[in-house]
């Protein structure tokens, strides 16, 4: 299995501390956030990577990283997105470094307590389709700013709904999502968002549409450290308080 961390956009959310860095180059507790995501790859036992990234600060990324191997990387290579088409784009790019593969696709801001190894164990021994991996949210207004699982009466996923007015379940879609060889072929034919953007829902419901969609529930904290001022600030100070991917 490959491991894709996407690390691009334009960050606007935390401005203007991203008018002069990615905003994963932005600090969480005492490292680089981008670290964060690296380190729950390699504990969870992918060690072979892309960062795919964009906008002018990309150099930034090579100038901290280099080839990875001090960060337990075996091998690294990096993708460069040209303008922000969305996370399911930035996926497309790495098409031919996950080849025939399995991938674990991790958005770059997204921070979790405990290892996500489990997860990615669970995916390998699954025969194909996709996973993703819930939280549960008690908070439903901050659940209408997420992609939100809807279950049925089995706790299978029936479709993942993007920031709904009125959430149907606790359980948010959080950062990392598990795909076989079938997302090459779900990509082209991806029509874009009102926002212009090629959708990563899009992907997992096409999955979910076929039932070929498996999830874990996660234990422990997650935060989207990009979401907000507020959420990027509260990433900071639990990462300082408890530490992340704690195996």
């Amino acid at each position: 299995m490959k491991g894709v961390i996407l690390a691009g956009g334009t960050g606007s959310r935390l401005h203007p501390l991203t008018r002069i860095t990615n905003k994963h180059l932005l600090p969480i507790y005492d490292r680089p956030m981008i670290s964060y995501a690296i380190e729950a790859l390699v504990k969870a036992g992918v060690a072979e990577m892309m960062l795919v990234t964009g906008g002018t600060h990309a150099g930034e990324f090579l100038r901290l990283l280099g080839n990875g191997q001090e960060f337990g990387i075996d091998r690294l290579f990096y993708a460069y997105q040209e303008k922000p088409g969305g996370i399911a784009e930035a996926l497309s790019l790495a098409e031919k470094f996950v080849g025939g593969d399995r991938v674990v696709v991790l958005l770059g801001d997204n921070i979790f307590g405990q290892s996500i190894r489990h997860c990615v164990e669970a995916f390998r021994k699954q025969d194909h389709g996709a996973r993703v991996v819930l939280s549960k949210e008690a908070d439903h207004e901050h659940l209408r700013h997420l992609g939100v699982a809807q279950l049925n009466g089995s706790r299978r996923i029936e479709k993942i709904v993007e920031k709904p007015e009125h959430p149907p379940s606790d359980y948010a879609v959080t950062g990392v999502y598990f795909y076989d060889e079938t997302v090459w072929s779900v990509l082209p034919d991806l029509k874009p968002s009102g926002r212009g953007e090629l959708e990563i829902t899009d992907v997992n419901n096409w999955y979910v549409e076929r039932g070929l969609m498996e999830y874990d529930i996660l234990d422990g904290f997650w935060g989207d450290a990009g979401e907000s001022m507020d959420a990027y600030y509260a990433v900071h100070d639990r990462v300082r308080a408890h530490g992340a991917n704690r195996e």
